[in-house]
């Protein structure tokens, strides 16, 4: 993801999570587009970009949510990097897939967030468990709207990873990258 790509990306999830905010004082609690960002970036497999995309998306977040700064970035870093890592080894184009991509980095970023502030926050609050399952569910469907209007202004490529998503019935699986095996050939009796 270019860098002017990463930057409208951050821009819009700021603006959306203004305007979230101010509609509805729980929206920060139900939805984090930040972290929509984040896997995005880290669709594209590569490990460093993500964590620096999703550090920059973690301050962001904790600029806003008014917990001691560094606990988003420090989630957001490890979960784009996890992304990243798993976006190396499986090509994800399925809807269904994109959901669970979105929907297991926002639990993971949920599990880590209770664990920094257990750790780093003393008498801080765990995160209520009742936002638990909306913020998981809300950040999958932002996510998967955010990719299907990303692949509809592109043409229906997958820019970010350089893997077109188009196919005759426009699904596609979820398949592990195949690694090339080398091939003995039988001597001839």
């Amino acid at each position: 993801m270019s860098l002017v790509r990463f930057a409208l990306g951050l821009g819009a999830a700021a603006l959306l999570h203004f305007a979230g905010a101010r509609a509805f004082s729980f929206f920060p609690l139900a939805a984090d587009l930040f972290l929509v960002v984040t896997v995005l970036v880290a669709r594209s497999g590569r490990p460093v970009e993500a964590m620096f995309g999703g550090l920059v998306c973690g301050w962001a977040a904790d600029a806003l949510s008014g917990l001691p700064f560094g606990l988003h970035g420090l989630a957001d870093t490890v979960v784009g990097y996890g992304t990243a890592r798993i976006a190396q080894q499986l090509v994800v184009q399925r809807r269904t897939s994109l959901l669970s991509i979105f929907a297991a980095a926002a639990a993971a970023q949920s599990a880590l967030l209770a664990v920094l502030i257990a750790v780093f926050v003393p008498g801080g609050g765990l995160p209520s468990l009742v936002w638990l399952p909306v913020k998981v569910a809300s950040t999958a469907l932002l996510g998967l709207a955010w990719a299907i209007y990303s692949r509809a202004a592109t043409g229906g490529r997958i820019v970010a990873s350089g893997v077109s998503d188009r196919t005759d019935d426009d699904t596609s699986v979820i398949a592990a990258r195949a690694v090339p095996t080398p091939t003995v050939k039988a001597k001839p009796s």
